[in-house]
């Protein structure tokens, strides 16, 4: 959903440092009942909302899978993507984001909207090599051009933290060759920049 150059932290999602100029900028919510609302995004280099355009399209192919869905949002960032969810009817969410100062920012915005999600504050790679438990729709969308997608991918399917039937949505660089695992399908794709979003369908067991 973000493009990103380079990020440290690597959880978050970032953009070039110009993207907002100074200071922090406004996430807004395009659908669900928490629509329109206006959420900060805090003074962080690079860091912004997933573009409105990419969250509709998303949005619209999940559009009957949210209700009562438990969401996993990896690299969270400004959560834009656990936050949707939550607002078209999910029924908690997980965002996992390294960096402190924009892990509060979050937490705070979901205490503005009273939604029910927690934020960890850690390195998603070593939360997903912990202790699991399984989701049934997770947002993948690590820093660009640092080989995280794959990595992420393999430890969602091998460490149990995917329902049998789980929605997957991965975003990577357009010029990346994703090999998912073996128990994905890929249900649809776009390209919008330098941006490819796939989002896929695991089965209880290979085709």
């Amino acid at each position: 959903m973000n493009r990103r150059r380079s990020s440290p932290p690597r959880s978050s999602r970032m953009t070039p440092a110009n993207a907002h100029g100074k200071g922090g900028g406004k996430l807004r919510i395009i659908g669900g009942k928490f629509r329109r609302r206006l959420l900060a995004v805090p003074d962080h280099p690079g860091l912004r909302p997933t573009p409105n355009r990419m969250r509709e399209t998303l949005f619209n192919w999940l559009a009957f899978e949210l209700a009562d869905r438990r969401v996993l949002d990896l690299f969270a960032g400004t959560g834009a993507l656990g936050l949707e969810a939550l607002s078209r009817g999910a029924q908690d969410a997980l965002f996992v984001e390294a960096d402190a100062k924009v892990a509060d920012t979050l937490r705070t915005n979901l205490q503005t909207l009273d939604a029910p999600g927690q934020v960890i504050t850690r390195d998603a790679l070593a939360l997903l090599n912990g202790s699991p438990q399984p989701f049934d729709i997770v947002f993948l969308d690590p820093p660009f051009r640092q080989g995280l997608a794959s990595d992420a991918c393999g430890l969602l399917e091998r460490q149990g933290w995917l329902n049998d039937e789980a929605w997957i949505y991965v975003e990577t660089e357009a010029t990346l060759t994703l090999e998912p695992p073996a128990t994905w399908k890929l249900h649809r794709e776009v390209v919008a920049g330098e941006s490819h979003g796939r989002l896929y369908r695991r089965t209880a067991s290979p085709p």
